[in-house]
């Protein structure tokens, strides 16, 4: 009993000392960037606002959601703390400028986080179409992955196919080169990570896991997970060069030898420092190989951030 006190009370030192390193970090440091101070006049309509035959596909720093479809996970107050990481529907985060969202499902077609589970995939894709037919011109990037130590579903691309084939853009590595007006009206870039299944291949609606990659870690310690993602970024080629989509997740994940394992209270170690974590690509000379930055809890100011460098890349100010 008491090794193991004397182990929680060292983490808590840890922790305690990570977050003062990012809030050191960000005083001597600062937020600012090329387009940090650009504020969008229409987060609903951001990629239409740049002017969508300027927009090229890789120029795009794509805001994204982390387990996106979990605002209703698990029991109020029981289950879902510890396994919910928006607070919104898939259509509000949408409208209020997400363009990444991170859908993992069960065998039965169901939204899940682990082995708590909420509405099906059905909510998910009327949240999409709802979006899409209010608007003209926003691209999204959906990345629907069987969950961990769950089948795929039966049929399920042949069912994504049903719903949302006229907005699916075809599995081509020209894409990334083009404007989103050379898109319309295609509007969604669907990566598909099965389990068993087989990956989708070039010309499918579908792309594959291939497409989309990143270097997640398990920490809850925020200094930790901010090194941990520059330094892989730091590793990748440029996005103007890459045939695939990398993601850098602003988040820290509760563990389980910890007393504070609600989602929220851990994340929030990190959730602060997007803009930090850009300005500190320019330091180190990697912001060019950002792409997709996501996040637990989205708020409106990340969305800013990201769409604040998409801006300064369009006007040649980066």
């Amino acid at each position: 009993m008491g090794s193991l006190f004397s182990k929680q009370v060292e983490r808590r030192k840890n922790i305690k000392a990570e977050k003062k390193t990012l809030c050191d970090l960000n005083e001597n440091c600062g937020e600012t960037y090329p387009g940090s101070d650009y504020r969008p006049a229409d987060r609903k309509n951001w990629m239409a606002g740049l002017g969508v035959d300027k927009v090229h596909i890789n120029k795009i720093v794509w805001p994204g959601t982390h387990d996106s479809a979990t605002n209703k996970i698990g029991i109020p107050f029981i289950t879902r703390p510890f396994a919910q990481c928006q607070s919104l529907s898939v259509y509000q985060q949408l409208v209020k400028g997400t363009r990444v969202l991170d859908i993992r499902v069960n065998e039965n077609r169901r939204v899940c986080h682990g082995i708590l589970t909420t509405y099906g995939i059905d909510v998910v894709i009327g949240d999409i179409k709802k979006f899409l037919s209010e608007t003209q011109s926003e691209v999204i990037i959906l990345e629907i992955r069987t969950e961990f130590g769950h089948q795929d579903p039966p049929e399920f691309e042949k069912y994504l196919e049903e719903q949302l084939g006229e907005y699916l853009i075809h599995q081509d590595e020209h894409v990334f080169g083009k404007t989103i007006a050379e898109l319309l009206p295609k509007r969604i870039i669907c990566v598909r990570k099965p389990n068993k299944s087989p990956r989708p291949q070039s010309g499918s609606p579908f792309w594959n896991a291939g497409h989309l990659k990143d270097n997640w870690i398990d920490t809850d310690l925020p200094s930790t997970k901010f090194d941990s993602n520059l330094k892989h970024l730091s590793e990748q080629a440029p996005a103007s060069s890459r045939k695939f989509f990398y993601r850098v997740e602003n988040t820290v994940t509760p563990q389980p030898d910890n007393p504070i394992v609600c989602v929220k209270p851990v994340t929030n170690r990190i959730h602060g420092y997007a803009r930090l974590f850009i300005a500190q690509c320019f330091t180190k000379g990697c912001a060019d190989r950002l792409q997709i930055f996501s996040t637990d809890f989205i708020d409106e100011d990340f969305v800013d951030a990201c769409v604040g460098l998409t801006q300064a890349r369009v006007e040649g100010a980066c």
